[in-house]
């Protein structure tokens, strides 16, 4: 029995004080046991939000890192320095950091094998935009993004790895994946790793939908027997919208 998780992407969203504000609503919050919960909040305040959060189940997630382990990147963040605050979960591929700031596949993959080889454990994302989807090639695409994004990854390194399929067509626009559209991509991830690894491990792996999931949907979502929870961006950032969903996955 695979355990759900629900992790909320705030992205560049809550700065020091919504964040206390924010993080005190969910700990103090009666949450199911059977599911994981994760937040990924901005790096100014992500030492703030482990703190908040020391002596509850809630995880503390970096949107994103540098591969190198240190060295001459302005603006960069390592592994190491996000361990030395408590950090030992990481987002990587999300499509923004695709589409706006150009990471390709290669570049992501390099980021997955550090983060899991200095102990980390990864939400790594992948997903097709509308153009793919409508000229059926979506299957394609994905397994392409798998392939190249977990280059590398052993079978027991897997175990460190939560995948989180965004149709990208679906991330802020509103527009979601119908739950059976959802499942389809989800059953066909699932055999790709049974391919790819084992059946063991396709039977293991946590995979996250994310795409515009809100209350009123997610239980639809997840009642799916290959959706192992989302990954929330919007609605992660109102407690009682991102509590609903949390509930949803129970």
């Amino acid at each position: 029995m695979r355990t759900p998780i629900v992790a909320g992407n705030w992205k560049m969203n809550k700065d020091l004080s919504e964040t206390k504000s924010l993080l005190s609503e969910l700990v103090s919050a009666d949450v199911p046991s059977n599911v994981e919960i994760v937040v990924a909040p901005s790096f100014v305040v992500l030492e703030s939000a482990v703190n908040a959060t020391s002596n509850s189940t809630i995880a503390v997630a970096a949107q994103n890192v540098n591969a190198a382990a240190n060295g001459a990147f302005t603006g960069e963040t390592s592994l190491n320095m996000l361990g030395s605050i408590g950090v030992n979960l990481v987002i990587l591929g999300h499509s923004e950091r695709r589409d706006i700031y150009g990471e390709t596949d290669e570049i992501i993959n390099k980021k997955v094998i550090q983060s899991i080889e200095v102990g980390f454990r990864v939400i790594f994302c992948f997903g097709e935009q509308l153009s793919e989807r409508k000229e059926g090639s979506h299957f394609n695409v994905v397994s392409e993004q798998l392939s190249l994004g977990l280059k590398g990854v052993t079978d027991q390194q897997m175990d460190q790895i939560v995948l989180a399929y965004e149709p990208v067509w679906a991330i802020g626009t509103g527009e979601t994946a119908t739950p059976e559209q959802a499942q389809e991509m989800h059953s066909h991830i699932r055999s790709f790793l049974s391919d790819a690894y084992s059946t063991e491990v396709a039977s293991k792996v946590r995979i996250l939908y994310g795409g515009s999931v809100k209350p009123g949907n997610a239980k639809d979502l997840f009642a799916n027997p290959d959706i192992d929870g989302g990954l929330i961006g919007g609605a992660s950032l109102v407690a009682s919208d991102f509590l609903a969903i949390v509930a949803a996955a129970e």
